[in-house]
């Protein structure tokens, strides 16, 4: 396991301690922490309605670490334009999460999970025969 996807495994872990982040294969440790920055946007959502200043603050705090740990665990040595293209869209979410945080901004906090939701569904259609490519992390 690489640094970047151990830092979001730690952070997946702090927020939701149940089993299977310890035995995941890559491909199911990346769904993982897609699930949990999706969790904690969602959370930070509900908090931010609520007007639970803290709550919101840590889960996107949070969802912030996962994402850069997905970010970290990207192979730069993978010859392909879609390590670069997801790099870049992991910068933006995680740039689109400080906004909402700082700002407020339900829709951001709508446009993150949308985006998200949209590369663990691409992630989670790769047929098994094709996740054992060595540093295809999304």
């Amino acid at each position: 396991m690489s640094y970047g996807y151990s830092r979001g495994v730690g952070a997946y872990q702090q927020v939701h301690a149940q089993g299977g982040v310890e035995t995941a294969d890559p491909h199911g440790l990346v769904t993982l922490l897609l699930d949990g920055a999706l969790e904690r946007t969602r959370f930070a959502r509900g908090c931010m309605l609520g007007g639970n200043v803290a709550g919101k603050g840590e889960a996107i705090s949070k969802a912030i670490e996962i994402v850069g740990g997905l970010q970290s665990g990207l192979n730069p040595a993978v010859d392909t334009p879609l390590v670069g293209q997801l790099d870049s869209l992991y910068d933006y979410v995680s740039r689109r999460l400080l906004h909402a945080n700082l700002r407020n901004d339900v829709d951001a906090l709508d446009e993150v999970s949308r985006l998200l939701g949209q590369i663990r569904e691409s992630w989670v259609a790769i047929p098994v025969e094709a996740r054992q490519v060595p540093g295809a992390g999304a």
